[in-house]
């Protein structure tokens, strides 16, 4: 990692404009996540159910207590989303090779057409806004975005 520039001096009203930007940019994903969802007739899920779906596909396997610490959910809520997804059959669970009590979680093909219906909504937005910003305004978003995922970047996934 590249040491940090010291000629970057982040005054509160440079960072509070980040925090807007991020805030609005929160709102614009989640209206695009909820307008996908709206169009799933009769499944009755929600945000938390597409988070589960979409990161089963980038990190499959994942289990109960990784989805609470990549989500920040607790683990009975990720629990009850895993098992919602599986009782649409979305989602289901298999005991570990190394520890049978560890219920590894994949997608099904319906899971996976779920989560790719609403995620195809969210990479289109991805890509315009990539372009709005420039290859070099691409690679900053990601540095910046990695930093503040922290620690949930290095628990797997590609």
């Amino acid at each position: 990692m590249a040491a940090a520039d010291p000629r970057l001096i982040l005054r509160d009203e440079e960072l509070d404009a980040g925090l807007e930007m991020m805030l609005l940019a929160e709102a614009a994903l989640w209206a695009t996540v909820d307008s996908g969802l709206d169009t799933e007739e009769g499944l009755g899920l929600g945000r938390s159910h597409w988070r589960a779906a979409f990161l089963l596909k980038r990190r499959p396997g994942v289990g109960v207590q990784e989805l609470a610490h990549l989500t920040s959910l607790s683990k009975q809520a990720a629990s009850r989303i895993l098992a919602d997804l599986e009782a649409k059959g979305l989602a289901e669970k298999v005991a570990g090779d190394l520890d049978g009590r560890r219920r590894a979680a994949t997608l099904t093909a319906a899971g996976a057409a779920f989560e790719e219906h609403i995620s195809e909504r969210l990479r289109a937005l991805l890509a315009r806004s990539y372009r709005g910003g420039g290859l070099d305004g691409v690679a900053g978003a990601r540095r910046i975005l990695s930093a503040l995922a922290g620690g949930r970047m290095k628990s797997g996934g590609a």
